[in-house]
């Protein structure tokens, strides 16, 4: 972090030249190398001048354009923390733009092996401010998670050379299938610069996930070459169509990866500050990510550059917020998860930061690395729970009534812990990680031949079923089933209380063969294919959130308590007594809301009927007395039975 005196850190354009500046308290020197145009050969190599733990220098004739790298040089200790190698061309962790992707090389792994020719250039970039704007996306709408390769690569009516890239969705064609599905905000899975894992090139596989990230402000140049301008520019076409850009971010590890991964940029400027070690073992790198390395995020230095980052994206790109990957490392320290860590109240401080949408994926695998519901107001919550619950309740699986239930009503036994009266769950079914929807219902085991890990990679236990028959069928019985159930399983989703969240082409029937950890799969697994999407999931999708638009009680966030706020009921029409909750085998139930109805423009009741078993129901609604009740999605529906494996609406009307 600068010091009094010092200028800011990575390059900044004066009127007398570029300042470069880079962070390091470890290294007994660092040197600047400057780049010709095309990156490959380096021009100069000029010692930085040391200032504390800054080490800057400025240069009269290094214009925008620039492409730059840093060495350093120190003690190579490695059973120490200590990584200095000169022979290393480091990347500015405050880099904005990068002139090539990273690829992953053995030579990157290995002491005195030049690795010029191997890393990206940092480019100077002089960023133009955004507009900033209140954040569009409110807690109860709708998240929309996109991988922005798969979700645009396939799409015919976008141009050919925006496929694939974060210009891709801000063409129309796109911006006119977020607003059919009532979207509120798209969560973007990392578009920062990531390097592949180093088992992946021997396997001819490659990472197309991102959540292998080098440098947390440097956008990738795969999915966004022209830089932080395409960004800013998507962002403004997509806001003004009324929808919202949350950026999935990665601060919990690096790409650097273990003791046996690569020097590309904070393990050779400092491995000691950037990465958390073991108290008494200076050279063993915490892994309470599962990735190899953990960022000390209670680090000043750490913080003041996770803080930079998230300003960078609000300010250049006018973002509307963001979701943190495996975020309790976010509040971790030596002694574990605090709720009240100093980077939690430095954002909750900052004025460009204080008011952003903030996503925490509220676990690691760490010690005591689960957190639902700890994480500190305004803080919205990925509620991993609610998924299994709502899962093992399609499955049916026994006892199972009552989760969904709690799922339904907030999750308050996840988010009221803290005294809090409203909830700040994301309520999902399916995501980027583990089975898609169509897959959910289509395998009862994983499929991960792919991967190349003999299936032994992802998660065992995903609640899935296959209604009859292990992925591909002809069967027409088997194949109208997994429809239903999918479209049930969305019905359920838009009816909880709460941030729900899709994962794109979930609303469209998209599957990845039963691979459920699908990160290395840069291809037709992963890909969505726009010519092959169901139109009936799609539709019944559509009509699901302009229902979801249409009732008030859906912006609330306040837990229902049963007080007046929510009826519970048989199908009968008779209240839930204990003995139906706590019997093994209800299958069915009836969620009764009272709720303002923007169509009629008054108050009204809405029944959400939920009904698992494979069997129609007769049903009975709540009397109704001045007016009739009458299917919400099909107005045409009378409101006397309930299909088999289906989630149905009736509003009361006058």
């Amino acid at each position: 972090m600068p010091t009094k005196g010092n200028p800011p850190l990575g390059a900044t354009i004066t009127s007398e030249g570029t300042v470069f500046s880079v962070w390091s308290h470890n290294a007994a020197r660092i040197d600047l190398c400057l780049f010709d145009k095309s990156g490959a050969k380096q021009l100069r190599q000029l010692p930085m001048t040391r200032n504390g733990d800054i080490h800057s220098l400025k240069v009269a004739d290094a214009p925008k354009g620039t492409r730059y790298g840093f060495r350093a040089d120190g003690v190579y200790s490695p059973d120490h923390g200590l990584w200095f190698d000169p022979s290393k061309l480091l990347v500015d962790p405050y880099a904005i733009e990068l002139d090539r992707p990273f690829g992953h090389d053995p030579r990157l792994t290995i002491f005195g092996e030049d690795t010029a020719d191997l890393v990206p250039k940092a480019i100077v970039t002089e960023v133009k401010a955004a507009k900033v704007k209140a954040p569009l996306f409110r807690s109860g709408g709708l998240v929309y998670e996109i991988a922005v390769k798969p979700f645009t690569i396939l799409h015919p009516d976008v141009p050919k050379a925006k496929r694939g890239t974060v210009a891709a969705l801000a063409e129309p064609a796109i911006i006119e299938h977020l607003k059919r599905l009532g979207v509120s905000a798209i969560e973007l899975m990392p578009i920062v610069a990531w390097i592949d894992e180093r088992h992946l090139p021997p396997l001819g596989l490659k990472n197309g996930w991102g959540y292998n990230p080098i440098a947390p402000m440097a956008l990738d140049p795969r999915l966004v070459p022209g830089g932080i301008k395409e960004l800013r520019k998507t962002v403004e076409a997509l806001r003004k169509a009324g929808i919202g850009v949350i950026l999935d971010l990665v601060f919990n590890h690096s790409g650097e990866s273990d003791c046996f991964g690569t020097t590309l940029s904070m393990r050779g400027l400092d491995n000691l500050t950037y990465y958390r070690h073991a108290t008494d073992r200076p050279g063993e790198l915490i892994n309470d990510t599962g990735c190899g390395n953990t960022i000390a995020c209670d680090n000043p230095v750490v913080e003041a550059l996770i803080l930079d980052s998230l300003r960078h994206f609000v300010s250049a790109a006018g973002v509307d917020g963001f979701r943190f990957d495996l975020a309790s490392i976010l509040g971790r320290d030596m002694g574990g998860f605090h709720r009240d860590a100093p980077l939690f109240q430095a954002i909750a401080a900052d004025p460009l930061l204080a008011d952003r949408v903030l996503i925490a994926e509220p676990w690691d695998i760490g010690p005591g690395g689960y957190q639902l519901g700890n994480f500190p107001a305004p803080f919205l919550e990925w509620n991993d729970r609610a998924r299994d619950d709502l899962r093992i309740y399609w499955r049916g699986d026994r006892h199972s009534i009552g989760a969904l239930a709690t799922a339904l009503a907030g999750s308050s036994g996840s988010f009221a812990r803290w005294g809090e009266s409203g909830t700040r769950t994301v309520n999902f079914i399916a995501a980027h990680d583990g089975f898609t929807l169509a897959d959910l219902v289509s395998y009862a085991g994983k499929h991960n031949e792919a991967n190349g890990e003999e299936n032994r990679d992802g998660h065992n236990e995903n609640h899935s079923w296959n209604n009859g028959a292990e992925g591909p069928t002809a069967d027409p019985e088997i194949k109208a089933a997994r429809r239903h159930d999918v479209m049930a399983l969305i019905g359920t989703l838009f009816a909880t209380r709460g941030t729900i969240m899709l994962t794109a082409g979930d609303e469209a029937g998209r599957s990845q063969r039963g691979n459920n950890n699908a990160y290395c799969q840069d291809n037709a697994i992963t890909w969505l294919d726009w010519t092959a999407m169901d139109d009936e999931i799609v539709a019944h999708t559509e009509a699901l959130s302009a229902m979801r638009s249409r009732f008030g009680v859906f912006d609330e966030t306040t837990f229902l308590t049963g007080n007046g706020d929510v009826e519970w009921c048989r199908l009968d029409g008779h209240p839930m007594t204990v003995t139906d909750w706590e019997h093994p085998a209800t299958d069915n139930l009836t969620m009764v809301l009272t709720t303002p109805d923007r169509t009629q423009k008054r108050a009204t009741r809405l029944a959400v009927v939920i009904n698992r078993s494979h069997a129609p129901h007769p049903l009975r609604l709540p009397d109704s007395v001045d007016g009739k009740w009458q299917d919400a999605l099909a107005a045409s529906s009378p409101a006397d039975h309930v299909a088999p494996r289906s989630v149905a609406f009736f509003v009361e009307v006058f």
